[in-house]
């Protein structure tokens, strides 16, 4: 039992580290969620990144299809 109680002591003693980690939202830059999202759509289109993701799910569906049976 001791080996299970060594093995388990460093994820025990870093819990408190990781659990104050996700609490500490007090340096947000910018508040504005809405606003990155959209500004990150619009870098997404205006790349070209939307089209490779629709012909990518285009041709994996019709690879599904093709290699599927019945």
């Amino acid at each position: 039992m001791e080996y299970l109680s060594d093995s388990l002591f460093p994820l025990w003693d870093n819990l408190h580290t990781h659990i104050t980690f996700l609490a500490d939202y007090t340096n947000i830059q910018d508040p504005d969620l809405l606003g990155q999202m959209q500004s990150a759509w619009n870098n997404f289109v205006k790349t070209g990144q939307v089209w490779a993701l629709l012909i990518g799910m285009f041709i994996g569906y019709m690879f599904k299809t093709l290699t599927s049976y019945g």
